[in-house]
């Protein structure tokens, strides 16, 4: 058999925005996630057997950073990407943006099978903040889009079971410190794109797992599904089932719809156009759950649409499969273990009732469950040519506990600058100093780091370091002992002052958070080397909290001369201009304050739900809230 499946590099040049410095002020507040629903709000919730005690949802980001550098202007950019292809399918994958497959295009008929983004635009809607429309993603991590959206994968060559090349994709996955992998192929003469999804759990614990696969199609398409029932979740943030919705029904909010698929049935989703044309996504039962999304008919989701992909872009909605049946609910992997299963994504033509019989002539479930089989052993079989690089913080993991990971391989020349002054206190027992002035980087949280940063001497920075592994282990007193401590003799206040106050509002003292913030912001801006990156995101994050802080205990005077020390880029960004109008009212200037409005702003990361510009609108006057900023994902009262 001549195998005829290619894996070439590519540059994709699309209009694109930049992704900008991560936060480097760590992430103390609670996880914002929009995707929660009270026990008590269920109703029949849907009973998994395989979710296991102690599965819980993340109550944090770290030690995972905010990515809110990035804006809205889009200029052509070339981004790299790998090609997949055989005579059938033409698949492009962007190892850099989270191992997206951008493109899935049916070679014979030339038709595009997913929501192909005509621009890379972040928003904020990943857990950790940047994240873009289109294409087939991997969400590891906990309930919500993974903080690995817009950061590279590793990726290498890797022989597939029928002789031919895979695609591999590998990382370490931080909020759960768990390895994972997606091996991408094309059997030869397939009009399947296989995805074969193995993570795995080297800890002596066990550990909850989420994963998400998410395809977006475009809008018109119909979806199919082997259910009747579906766990509904809407505006009102309340799980309840309903018959599966009927293909035209039109709903004005964002809704997620969960099928109910009974046991015995083949887990797969498909989405068809008017004249039954469309994809297919199918998959072993060890990926039991599937659902749809949709951002409704009204403003608000035709906005979001409008925001994530351009002025005259297509709508799309999505369809998912998941490790659980629900996106609310978590996976137990026990320690020492793994799960992992196969996953296909083709054409098909199909009326809807005989979506499935198609389905097994084209896909047979005998014989795909026979090629899970056959993949399960090159799962272990180490890349060959490595076509991209990912993060050093698998390199560290791998380091510290000396794992053996055979199929993804975390070498030692990964590690970058992020890592060597954790490398270097596994190495002595010490975290050494910063060697100049600059915001500190990130904190590990894990308990054996934790445990390192206990027994290291006691240097200032030391305690900043312990101090936030302690406040994220849920040691919040010892936690604020330890950056008290450290404020004597430390170089730089402002980290651990912000710290604090953070800690202060946590516990509903705003008055002393507040001082706090103004200590910190003004300890910054002394120290502020130049107008560097790094020292531009320290400030701009600061100064935001500050501010926020100040005009919440009603230091308006205060909150001004912040906002007048913050440099005039940072000013002129949407997320500053929505705050000025936020200060000028408070300071008894709402003409002002519309004024901002009236000039046109755009918040680039608004937060996937946020009702902040339209509350502020309402303290405005009575006028109907601007369609440019209409964003809202439920009716008003909820």
């Amino acid at each position: 058999m001549v195998i005829v499946t290619r894996i070439r590099r590519e540059v994709l040049t699309l209009p694109a925005a930049e992704l900008g410095p991560d936060n480097p002020l760590p992430p103390l507040r609670p996880l914002d996630e929009i995707h929660r629903v009270d026990e008590r709000d269920r109703e029949d919730p849907p009973r998994d057997p395989a979710r296991g005690p102690g599965c819980e949802p993340l109550r944090s980001l770290l030690p995972v950073r905010i990515r809110d550098g990035y804006g809205r202007a889009r200029t052509p950019r070339a981004l790299d990407a790998l090609v997949i292809e055989n005579d059938r399918l033409r698949a492009t994958v962007l190892p850099g943006l989270g191992g997206r497959v951008a493109s899935l295009v049916h070679l014979p008929t030339g038709r595009e099978l997913l929501h192909r983004n005509p621009v890379f635009q972040p928003a904020n809607l990943a857990l950790n903040g940047a994240w873009y429309a289109g294409g087939i993603e991997w969400n590891i991590g906990a309930t919500g889009r993974t903080t690995l959206s817009c950061a590279p994968l590793h990726a290498a060559r890797v022989p597939a079971p029928d002789g031919g090349e895979m695609l591999r994709l590998w990382e370490w996955e931080r909020l759960r410190d768990l390895p994972f992998q997606v091996d991408l192929w094309l059997p030869d003469g397939s009009d399947f794109l296989y995805a074969g999804v193995r993570v795995r759990n080297p800890h002596e614990h066990p550990v909850p797992v989420h994963w998400w696969s998410n395809t977006a199609v475009p809008q018109d398409r119909r979806i199919v599904v082997p259910a009747e029932e579906a766990w509904e979740f809407g505006p009102e943030r309340r799980l309840h089932r309903v018959p599966v919705p009927a293909y035209d029904a039109r709903h004005p909010y964002p809704v997620d719809w969960f099928y109910d698929i009974p046991d015995r049935r083949r887990r797969w989703i498909a989405a068809l156009d008017a004249d039954g044309h469309g994809l297919v996504q199918a998959s072993t039962d060890e990926l039991r759950g599937r659902k749809q999304f949709v951002w409704g008919s009204g403003p608000g989701g035709r906005r979001w649409q409008e925001w994530l992909g351009g002025p005259g872009t297509d709508g799309y909605r999505e369809i998912q499969a998941g490790l659980a049946r629900t996106q609310l609910e978590h996976v137990r992997l026990d320690a020492a273990s793994e799960c992992c299963w196969l996953e296909a994504y083709g054409p098909l033509s199909a009326a809807p009732h005989d979506v499935e019989e198609r389905l097994e002539l084209a896909l047979p479930r005998a014989g795909f469950d026979a090629a899970h089989a056959a993949w399960k052993p090159y799962a272990d079989t180490e890349p060959g040519e490595l076509l991209a690089t990912g993060s050093g913080w698998g390199a560290l993991e791998v380091l510290r506990a000396d794992r053996k990971l055979p199929g993804t391989p975390f070498p030692e020349p990964t590690l970058t600058e992020e890592q060597a002054p954790w490398r270097e206190l596994l190495r002595t027992g010490t975290l050494p100093e910063p060697r100049r002035v600059r915001p500190p980087g990130p904190t590990l949280v894990a308990p054996h780091w934790r445990d390192m940063l206990e027994t290291a001497p006691a240097t200032p920075h030391t305690e900043y370091h312990l101090g936030v592994a302690q406040w994220h282990a849920g040691d919040r007193a010892q936690a604020v002992r330890s950056w008290e401590r450290a404020l004597p003799l430390a170089p730089s206040l402002w980290p651990l002052l912000r710290c604090l106050a953070v800690a202060d509002q946590e516990h509903g003292h705003h008055e002393r958070a507040a001082e706090r913030y103004a200590d910190a912001f003004d300890d910054l801006c002394r120290e502020r080397r130049d107008d560097g990156e790094a020292w531009t995101a320290a400030s701009a994050a600061l100064g935001r909290e500050a501010v926020e802080a100040l005009l919440r205990v009603r230091r308006v005077a205060d909150a001004r001369a912040v906002w007048e020390a913050l440099l005039p880029e940072t000013r002129a960004r949407g997320r500053f201009r929505l705050l000025e109008a936020e200060l000028l009212l408070a300071e008894g200037r709402p003409a002002a304050a519309r004024a901002v409005f009236d000039a046109g702003f755009e918040v680039a990361d608004l937060r996937e739900g946020s009702e902040a510009l339209g509350r502020l609108w309402e303290r405005l006057g009575d006028e109907p809230l601007p369609a440019r900023y209409d964003f809202r994902m439920r009716p008003q009262g909820l």
